[in-house]
């Protein structure tokens, strides 16, 4: 009898690296996770370690193949989804970042983006791109690092230098500093790519100061980037699949049909919207994005991105002290007083999408002497139910086809394992919200991709009949407690604002 091929799922996240090994019908074999260290240099800077990101990832790699007791003449590839955004410089020579990495949080480079914007810079930004002018994106991030490290622009204008987000840089490890290329999605988000010539854009490259020998290939998300050095699992394993995260998401959850809709929540949340090869220019300061690269083709979303979903849970726990794991949250908010009405706004590093404010730092409305660790809980959980709808209601008036083409929001990442938090979404959403039964979407996403470039899997319509739901939640609340609590989310996000 055959034996199965397997396909190594890479997802390097914001706080862990992950490896997944999955089955020539993705199933779920063996997995690893390794949390690495976060920096905080300044306020409102965030940064990581590039080595800890490589050793962090290939020891998760290891040890999956180990406990699977899997050889690596039986994966048949490899496929890789990664924080977005996040920026590393390093030296082609020897592989070595010149600078920490420059995580997508960070917010350095907040004023430097606001002269842009002054500047008039933004129309065009948004035309090439699809972006805002935002120091969540990697251009300002990239001209940081070759400004403030000694030498750096001289280096990147011999060539000596290369860029690449995190997928770019793994692979560049991975591959033995072979090949430096990344895909289409993540090229997308660095705010330096036409998406729609599908090519880095000289205007902006110009714009921002960095030279073009810093940047990576593109390529499809599906294709043979190369192959690993013999020397890291004991033979070569092909890479065949790149996307970042909240693209693998979109893919592993299926959503290859214009109007479907999914929302991720990890760290932040990302809710994509599939518009399909038209490209859709929000008008509600939304994201236009490329979800996924087949064959040369783009398709696109609307995105909207909330920087704090799970971290504000991450706060409850390390910088309160108020539960002791994650999972605790949802019990303790289901325990709050429903007579008090408690916001949380969790700007810790701005407010994302659709308000794009840099400056808006974190506050709580509405507290009382018997406010405590109940009432927070909810009003951390709360708040990630209150950003996700004003997600999709932005979506929705920014493309009139969304309206009844799905009123579903498919769910995943870390959060949505609690009951409690999804029954709350689905209510302040007023739609039913579906939860898969695989969760980890994003690295099912990278094993499809790799899988199906590997001719393992089926085409996108054959692979969306897999997917499967586990539970739908639907709205239980009331119109008028719900129009209340809304209206108290929207007050208190205008307080926030800094220029409210």
């Amino acid at each position: 009898m055959a034996k199965r091929r397997m396909i190594l799922a890479i997802d390097q996240g914001t706080t862990s690296s992950r490896a997944i090994l999955f089955d020539d019908v993705l199933a779920p074999v063996a997995s690893a996770q390794q949390e690495f260290a976060q920096f905080y240099p300044a306020s409102g800077w965030v940064e990581h370690e590039p080595e800890e990101l490589w050793t962090s990832t290939l020891a998760v790699c290891r040890q999956a193949l180990a406990r699977a007791g899997i050889l690596p003449g039986e994966v048949a590839a490899i496929g890789i989804t990664n924080q977005r955004e996040t920026t590393l410089v390093w030296d082609r020579a020897t592989g070595e970042a010149i600078h920490r990495a420059i995580v997508w949080q960070d917010r350095r480079t907040a004023a430097r983006c606001a002269a842009l914007e002054a500047q008039g810079h933004g129309a065009l930004v948004a035309q090439r791109t699809g972006l805002r002018i935002d120091p969540y994106f990697s251009a300002t991030k990239i001209a940081w690092i070759l400004d403030s490290v000694p030498g750096a622009r001289e280096r990147a204008r011999r060539g000596e230098l290369a860029f690449g987000t995190v997928d770019s840089f793994l692979l560049w490890r991975l591959t033995g500093g072979a090949v430096h290329a990344t895909d289409a999605t993540n090229a997308s988000r660095t705010m330096l790519y036409d998406i729609h010539r599908g090519c880095w854009d000289e205007e902006l490259l110009a714009l921002f100061d960095i030279p073009a020998s810093l940047l990576p290939e593109v390529r499809d998300c599906a294709a043979h980037y190369g192959d690993t050095e013999p020397a890291l699992f004991g033979g070569a394993i092909a890479i065949r699949g790149i996307a970042g995260d909240q693209q693998a998401a979109t893919v592993g959850q299926a959503c290859f049909t214009p109007g479907m809709l999914k929302s991720t929540y990890g760290t932040g949340c990302f809710a994509l919207l599939n518009t399909g090869t038209q490209a859709v220019t929000s008008r509600n300061r939304l994201l236009t994005t490329i979800a996924y690269q087949l064959g040369g083709v783009r398709h696109y979303a609307l995105e909207g991105s909330i920087f704090i979903a799970g971290a504000a849970v991450q706060w409850l726990r390390d910088g309160l002290g108020i539960i002791e794991k994650a999972s605790d949250s949802g019990p303790l908010a289901a325990q709050a007083d429903p007579a008090q009405a408690v916001y949380l706004v969790p700007a810790f590093t701005g407010l994302g999408a659709p308000h794009w404010d840099a400056e808006a730092r974190g506050a709580m409305f509405g507290l009382t002497r018997n406010s405590g660790p109940r009432e927070f809980a909810r009003a951390a959980l709360d708040s990630v139910c209150f950003q996700t709808l004003d997600l999709l209601e932005a979506m929705r008036a920014d493309w009139p086809d969304a309206e009844g083409a799905s009123t579903v929001l498919r769910v995943d990442g870390g959060m949505v394992a609690s009951d409690w938090t999804m029954q709350r979404l689905a209510d302040i959403l007023a739609a039913p919200v579906d939860r898969p039964e695989v969760l980890e979407t994003t690295a099912l996403g990278a094993a499809y991709l790799a899988g199906h470039d590997a001719g393992l899997l089926p085409d996108p319509e054959r692979f969306a009949d897999r997917w499967r739901l586990e539970r739908r939640f639907t709205p239980g609340l009331g119109p008028e407690l719900r129009r209340t609590l809304v209206e108290g989310w929207r007050d208190a996000v205008r307080r926030t604002l800094t220029g409210a």
